[in-house]
């Protein structure tokens, strides 16, 4: 490949694209994952009850549920996908902004009521942003795509993880979410500045169609044996990373950091490694495809959950802080672009909607289901020892690319 190429792999309107989707993508998750679990310690609730926090992110789970309902209908305005985009946005911005007005102090259901609300409609915009972006791309661009996507991703959460986090030393809680909330007009303006990827779609004649086409094309496709070998994968790769970072904010606050340390030096430490990461793990996947890159990145990612290990031990240093977060943006961040990469070249274009909300529903259910038991294993066993069990849940996830993602037979295209 030329440096000519090479360039315009990189610097093309579709790259810029997946920045836009990865940000307005990401912004909603972190809101649940970061900043309601800091803002709930912050006022007093257990851990144990925060763990549970993480059974509010079922619709991301489930998303495949109602996916065939987004791939089959399309709004009478802006397009198949855009439509859909704009819908989603628009309750994204007003249920955010609507978290902060909640109490925690007088009774924690409705803040899970409508936590549960944001991770529905954020799901639902997943369906879409990810539909689109498999519509976008050839394949040849899957994986430099998907990991600029991620690392826009990953950036978003500087918003709800770092900034928030620093505004709420000076202001009051709801301010703190309204302002995070603004920043969804990153999304808005995406859908209101794109154009359809597909001219002349053509959706599924019936929602029968459009519920069954997709599992039995993969099926079909992959053969029995193969294609639960590869959800399998699906499900295990992240399972142990995922687990490490669940309740990565109180952990910091348990340490012993404030939250503007938490907000300056352990979000914003991550941006240089964010932006080295979504170029190291673009480039090598063009050069070395998917399979290579999901075991490279795999390993870095299993070192990087021995980091927080390290971190409980020696405590609140801020220089360990720094290295340990900056080490877990990169080789994570490198990890879950690879895996993306590898999610959407198991896809359909065809059924792009409903296979892709499948495979990342799976993917995510380790987050969902096992996240909401770390509060009670952490008061059980400990941080220290929490983390080693993650690193040795990322195991079998690695074994698996034998068999799904095998080194030698690396597929480029």
């Amino acid at each position: 490949m030329t440096d000519l190429s090479l360039r315009e792999e990189i610097l093309n309107r579709r790259m810029l694209i997946c920045v836009f989707t990865g940000f307005t993508s990401g912004l909603p998750l972190y809101v649940l994952i970061q900043l309601l679990p800091a803002w709930l310690r912050v006022e007093g609730v257990g851990l144990a009850e925060i763990g549970f926090f993480a059974l509010v992110g079922f619709p991301y789970t489930w998303k495949f549920i109602w996916s065939p309902i987004i791939d089959r209908y399309t709004l009478p305005f802006l397009g198949r996908r855009r439509g859909w985009m704009l819908v989603t946005q628009l309750a994204l911005v007003i249920s955010i902004a609507l978290l902060g007005f909640l109490k925690p102090a007088f009774s924690i259901w409705p803040i899970a009521y409508m936590a549960a609300g944001v991770a529905f409609f954020s799901a639902s915009q997943d369906i879409v942003l990810d539909a689109y972006r498999r519509e976008l791309l050839p394949d040849r661009e899957l994986g430099l795509g998907n990991a600029i996507h991620i690392q826009a991703y990953r950036l978003a959460g500087l918003v709800p993880g770092s900034l928030a986090l620093i505004l709420a030393d000076f202001l009051p809680w709801h301010t703190v979410f309204i302002v995070v909330a603004g920043f969804m007009a990153v999304g808005l303006v995406l859908t209101l500045s794109i154009s359809e990827a597909i001219v002349d779609p053509h959706p599924p004649k019936t929602l029968k169609e459009a519920v069954v086409e997709p599992f039995r094309e993969f099926m079909l496709r992959k053969g029995l044996l193969s294609a639960v070998l590869i959800l399998a994968f699906m499900f295990l790769y992240k399972l142990g990373d995922n687990m490490a970072t669940a309740l990565s904010t109180p952990f910091y606050v348990d340490v012993g950091f404030s939250l503007t340390q938490i907000g300056s030096i352990a979000k914003l430490s991550s941006l240089v490694a964010v932006i080295v990461g979504g170029l190291v793990g673009g480039v090598t996947m063009i050069r070395l495809g998917i399979n290579r890159a999901l075991w490279l990145f795999g390993l870095v990612q299993i070192i990087s959950i021995l980091g927080f290990a390290l971190l409980s031990v020696v405590g609140a240093n801020p220089y360990v802080l720094a290295l340990v977060v900056s080490f877990e943006y990169l080789g994570v961040g490198l990890g879950t672009a690879a895996f993306t990469a590898f999610i959407a070249r198991e896809t359909n274009p065809v059924f792009a909607a409903t296979q892709f909300a499948l495979f990342t529903a799976l993917a995510s259910l380790p987050r969902t289901v096992a996240n909401a038991l770390t509060g009670i294993i952490i008061e059980r066993v400990g941080w220290t020892s929490f983390f080693i069990i993650c690193t040795l849940l990322a195991i079998p996830g690695m074994l698996l690319l034998f068999k799904v993602a095998p080194w030698s037979s690396d597929q480029t295209e």
